[in-house]
Order: C-alpha cells, then structure tokens, then sequence
C-alpha cells in the first residue's frame, strides 16, 4: 500500500519537466539512503537500484558471513546458519546480498521517506522558478490573475508557475479582480 504511495511520488517528480534525469535519480537515492543510515546507523553497505521509467526500486543489504555467534554488529554482519538460510553454498568470509523490502522499515519511517521526497521536489521546483526568473528583475512578465488578496495577488506565468505579487510592488491605481 505504501509503495503505491511512492510511486506515486516518483511520478510526481518525473511530470516536472525542470529536473532531469540525474538529479531525480540522486535525490531519490539520497532520500533513501537517508533512511537506511536513521535506522541502521549507516547506508554505506547498501545498494539502492532506482528504476525511474517503471517507478521502482530495490534496496540490497550487502553482509560478511561470520562464524557463529561472532556477529557484532547484525547490520554489517550474518551468521553463517543464517546466510545457509539464503543459500547452502555461502562460506565465512563471503558477502551475502539481500533484499531489504520497504516493508521491513514500519509505516512512519515511510511516510517520512515520502515526505522528505515531496519535500525535496518542491525544492528544486522553486530552485527552478528563482533560476527561470533571477535574471529578469526589472523585466515585464505577463501573467494571469489567478487569486486577489488583501496584501498580494496571485499570478500563473505562461507555465502555470505560481507568483506572488506583493501590494509593494503594485501600481498604487491598478485594481484587479
């Protein structure tokens, strides 16, 4: 259910048409890797394998296999029954991958990776917005009165970018509705 929601996100962010392709994909690895380093401590031994065009990705926990009850830490390290578990042939020393489902993290840490995700979008859409329109001061723009409020109106450039512009900045004898 929560990975729908994701997608969701990732389609969000492939409709805004500013972001190319390899800033989307380090953002999103980024969100992710955030995550894995808030709940294992660290994301360095794992792989985040995004597919932009399906919407999907895959996490893989890359772990030594010990002997035993020699594993310290459970994040870097898997006994060596429990790597048998994956496959017969694993031997001390080796490194085991495997998947970490979104599942496993629990509902809030998800809906937190979501809300970093939305988070980051809208960031680099008014990152976009500041870039498309820092070289026009004192330039004339046309635009829509979309909303009228006491102290700014609300314009949509030819992009449907929202605008504000502040009653400061108005022509004092302008009225709009």
């Amino acid at each position: 259910m929560e990975n729908v929601n994701l997608i969701d996100t990732f389609s969000e962010f492939r409709e805004l048409k500013s972001i190319d392709r390899a800033t989307m994909m380090s953002v999103l690895e980024d969100v992710f890797r955030s995550l894995l380093a808030k709940n294992h401590g660290t994301d360095e031994n794992f792989d985040v394998i995004i597919n932009v065009d399906k919407g999907d990705f895959e996490i893989w926990r890359n772990r030594e296999v010990v002997e035993d009850g020699a594993v310290e830490d459970s994040n870097l390290e898997i006994s060596l029954t429990e790597a048998k578990t994956i496959d017969d042939d694993y031997e001390v020393g080796e490194e085991v991958s495997d998947e970490v489902k979104l599942e496993d993290f629990g509902r809030r840490s998800i809906l937190a990776l979501r809300q970093n995700l939305t988070s980051r979008i809208l960031e680099l859409e008014k990152d976009h917005i500041y870039n498309k329109y820092k070289d026009k001061i004192s330039d004339i723009i046309t635009g829509e009165v979309y909303q009228v409020w006491n102290r700014e109106i609300l314009l949509l450039d030819d992009e449907g970018n929202e605008l504000i512009l502040p009653k400061t900045e108005q022509i004092p004898s302008d009225y709009f509705r």
